[in-house]
């Protein structure tokens, strides 16, 4: 079943969440993760996903989870799959339709 409504990219919370509510900067949440600010501008702009490694560091500059940063990637990936035209437009046969047409 798909939502209507798209998932915040998880730049997006770590943006308004995270970065302007503890007033840190890109530079000392680069310091502090030990991940590029290149890629931290990216996860922001929304031109980058947020891998395992990304999640694990996050968790412990932040004190979340990793599977909370994890989560959020997943179902915004899910949602833009699900709304994906190649996808939606292709005919994909469930494998019980063609099981039960063959038989």
């Amino acid at each position: 079943m798909t939502r209507k409504r798209k998932p915040t990219h998880p730049g997006v919370i770590l943006e308004e969440h995270y970065i302007i509510p503890l007033a840190i900067s890109i530079i000392q949440l680069s310091e502090a993760s030990k991940i590029s600010r290149k890629t931290i501008y990216k996860i922001i702009n929304e031109e980058a996903r947020i891998s395992a490694k990304i999640a694990v560091r996050f968790s412990k500059v932040f004190g979340t989870t990793a599977e909370f940063w994890l989560n959020l990637q997943q179902k915004y990936d899910i949602w833009e799959a699900e709304h994906d035209k190649q996808i939606c437009s292709s005919h994909i046969t469930p494998i019980t339709q063609m099981i039960a047409s063959s038989g």
